[in-house]
């Protein structure tokens, strides 16, 4: 059991990417995404600051996909049960 790795993001079963996170820590991360987001929106839309709120946006989800490229499993093409 020492040796074997859980993975806070899966991969998706179809095309390349990971699915929903299947560990605590996986989901503490989803949250806290949607909620930056959720707070970016509120301060910076509302504020017509929309250019800013992209740069935000983007941003953050680099951040997250950073995050499941180094808890996730291993990406790569899948196209179903085959794999």
């Amino acid at each position: 059991m020492q040796g074997e790795r859980k993975y806070w993001f899966p991969a998706k079963r179809y095309g390349w990417g990971w699915g929903f996170p299947t560990t605590w820590q996986g989901v503490l991360v989803f949250i806290a995404y949607a909620a930056l987001l959720g707070c970016g929106m509120k301060w910076l839309v509302h504020t017509h600051e929309n250019g800013l709120f992209v740069l935000y946006a983007a941003l953050l989800t680099a951040l997250l996909m950073l995050v499941c490229w180094l808890k996730g499993e291993p990406p790569r093409w899948r196209s179903g049960d085959s794999d």
